[in-house]
């Protein structure tokens, strides 16, 4: 099973999630492990993030990375680029109609694949809508809204795969705590998984990513 694990300096919910580890050792670790991609929180309020984390791994690892922060701004994608990202992680729930899609044709343009990130069959229609073809469509099972002191699990997933295009590349995101919950999210149409805080919390992330991975593809 894709597995994309996170690097993420503390959660407003569970805190300090680095624990004293260095992030260009766990990302190392990490991709080590087999991991479809690394997703590295840059947000700098709430979470410590910065995008110097990205630069630092990118010379460490050869995974696809995606920055993920409140991306609001054109200005947002050129230092994500420069950084060395390869991904970028667009927030339905953040931004208009007009910011989003013009965020999506200009991260295309700049070499930049979109993980367009929704949360409720609203904005699922919404992306519709737009007529937006993003290389990867999110299912947050939390409301990034209330930075992650919600509770959640994979029945979101469960509940709106089912309003998404079966060409669409689906990422079921959040609040999966082990391999039970991705086999849920796999069995609902999810073509890959981002876990980030169950991993990070592990005695071992590498053990845990290769647990994860075995849950498989359904034959």
């Amino acid at each position: 099973m894709p597995v994309l694990s996170e690097i993420k300096v503390r959660s407003p919910k569970d805190g300090d999630l680095l624990r004293g580890r260095d992030p260009e050792e766990l990302a190392t670790a990490m991709a080590g492990a087999g991991i479809a991609g690394l997703s590295i929180v840059t947000a700098p309020e709430d979470f410590d993030g910065d995008v110097e984390i990205v630069r630092r791994i990118r010379r460490r690892v050869d995974v696809p990375i995606l920055r993920k922060d409140f991306t609001r701004e054109v200005t947002d994608l050129d230092e994500t680029v420069e950084a060395g990202a390869d991904a970028i992680l667009l927030t339905v729930a953040l931004l208009d109609d007009e910011t989003l899609g013009v965020l999506h044709d200009a991260a295309h343009a700049r070499g930049l694949e979109t993980l367009i990130e929704t949360h409720s069959e609203a904005e699922l229609a919404r992306v519709g809508a737009l007529g937006l073809q993003p290389d990867l469509l999110g299912i947050n099972n939390r409301d990034i809204r209330r930075l992650e002191r919600d509770d959640g699990d994979v029945s979101r997933t469960e509940r709106l795969a089912a309003h998404v295009h079966e060409n669409q590349l689906l990422l079921s995101e959040s609040s999966i705590d082990g391999a039970q919950a991705v086999r849920r999210a796999r069995k609902a149409g999810a073509d890959a998984v981002l876990v980030g805080t169950w991993i990070l919390t592990a005695d071992d992330p590498a053990e845990a990513i290769e647990t994860l991975i075995s849950v498989g593809w359904p034959g």
